[in-house]
């Protein structure tokens, strides 16, 4: 059973830095990418930043770029997000999840397994 453990969320001031983790575990076998999503309370679940597993390609959404940074290390299973000059618009819980297939995802649909999510809360 695959299982995504999101931890580092936490009350930010704008303009603070926060960095997530997203520990993997049980038979991953081939993982294509990795990737976070947040949602927002009343908002649909958004794409944030996606990387793959082998090359390192990454992707971002528009609203982060330049300001988060997705990595990886393999060997600990682990993917990692920091964000800088947090805004409190990037309140929301936070997603972790995997997708199977190659190439980097962008939609829900696109990704195959999720963790619980972590709360990342901002504040002006």
């Amino acid at each position: 059973q695959v299982q995504l453990v999101e931890s580092g969320g936490g009350l930010v001031q704008a303009g603070d830095s926060l960095g997530l983790s997203c520990l993997v575990s049980g038979p991953i076998g081939s993982t294509g990418a990795m990737g976070w999503f947040r949602q927002a309370p009343g908002k649909e679940r958004e794409f944030v930043a996606a990387i793959t597993w082998r090359s390192g390609n990454t992707n971002y959404a528009d609203s982060v770029k330049g300001r988060f940074t997705i990595s990886k290390d393999n060997a600990k299973s682990t993917v990692y997000l920091q964000m800088n000059r947090l805004k409190p618009e990037d309140t929301a819980v936070y997603y972790c999840t995997i997708r199977r297939e190659t190439g980097l995802g962008i939609t829900v649909g696109d990704f195959d397994y999720w963790g619980r999510g972590t709360q990342v809360t901002g504040s002006s």
